[in-house]
């Protein structure tokens, strides 16, 4: 990311450390850090947030804090993050969406490629389809079908507007020929509360919010995204399987900085982030919570990263999604 190089030279100089990249290195960090989680506490992202929160912490030897900052898909998070002081003290957990905004959104306050620097991919993740147990469907067409009879009666909840769960429940409606409402949740977690309590029956959820219900017998899963099956549901088939288009791409779980971080810092961030996720003890954590960890070279995600943008571009266009 060519961009992001240059600016975060500009940032060395403006800063007064060009000449002392060592010295910023060692000296970092001189104060807590803090993770920005841009959703509600309980769902995936604030989960994976506190788990790198903690192992960060240790890694330093310094204070580590998580903060929630739910609102606007993620946006309201984001961009409190691009706009921190660029000194490496506040990062941010961010998801898929952040390539996804950019094609619906476009007036976003920050320009994910020049105000952003992708530290590290925590881990890669599927949506599943589930219903409440009371609904009286147990496989994806039978759900379309009562759907389709009964269109007032099944919201389509998504963990928030413009995130993978709103562009999922936009693609299952246009493709299945479906009417119904999206409600939009401020995060994962309050979306399963009521989920699971019945205020909405029907949802698109993460991997790692479901992975806590999956053995209670108060959900089904009627399908799941991603190129195969989810080890969390393996009865339950891909919306591939059945024939759907272009639910393949997983979402992903990663940490950024600002891009006007100095280079020392930020690089000191992403290997520290990398070690902690080769740890055959966080690779574990992950894999229970159904996700696929990650840990690749940072050079990989950040071209990954322009990849997805037009990927999803293409998809959320032929969805037709648009988010004011």
């Amino acid at each position: 990311m060519q961009d992001i190089t240059r600016r975060q030279a500009l940032a060395l100089t403006t800063l007064g450390l060009a000449g002392l990249p060592a010295l910023a290195q060692q000296d970092f960090p001189s104060r807590p850090l803090r993770i920005v989680v841009p959703y509600a506490p309980g769902g995936g992202t604030d989960t994976i947030g506190r788990l790198m929160a903690t192992k960060l912490g240790e890694s330093l030897k310094a204070t580590v804090f998580v903060e929630n900052k739910p609102g606007a898909g993620g946006v309201i998070g984001n961009d409190m993050v691009a706009k921190a002081v660029p000194d490496g003290t506040t990062i941010l957990m961010g998801i898929t969406v952040m390539v996804q905004h950019p094609a619906m959104m476009p007036k976003l306050p920050y320009d994910l490629l020049k105000d952003f620097y992708p530290l590290a991919v925590a881990a890669r993740s599927a949506d599943l389809l589930l219903v409440h147990r009371d609904v009286p469907a147990n496989t994806l067409e039978e759900f379309v079908k009562l759907a389709k009879a009964n269109p007032r009666d099944y919201a389509l909840g998504s963990y928030g507007n413009g995130t993978s769960g709103h562009v999922h429940a936009a693609m299952l409606s246009s493709q299945a020929g479906l009417d119904l409402a999206i409600a939009h949740y401020k995060g994962a977690g309050p979306l399963m509360a009521d989920l699971l309590g019945g205020q909405v029956k029907v949802a698109f959820l993460d991997a790692t919010t479901a992975a806590a219900q999956m053995g209670g017998g108060r959900v089904k899963v009627l399908g799941v995204t991603g190129a195969r099956r989810s080890p969390l549901a393996p009865n339950a088939p891909t919306f591939t399987e059945l024939g759907y288009k272009s639910f393949e791409p997983y979402g992903w779980f990663a940490l950024f900085t600002q891009a006007a971080t100095p280079a020392p810092i930020a690089k000191k961030l992403s290997d520290e982030l990398n070690a902690i996720l080769a740890q055959p003890e966080v690779r574990k954590r992950l894999e229970e919570l159904g996700l696929l960890p990650g840990g690749e070279p940072q050079a990989e995600f950040a071209q990954e990263m322009r990849r997805d943008l037009a990927i999803w571009g293409r998809v959320i266009k032929e969805a037709n999604i648009r988010v004011d």
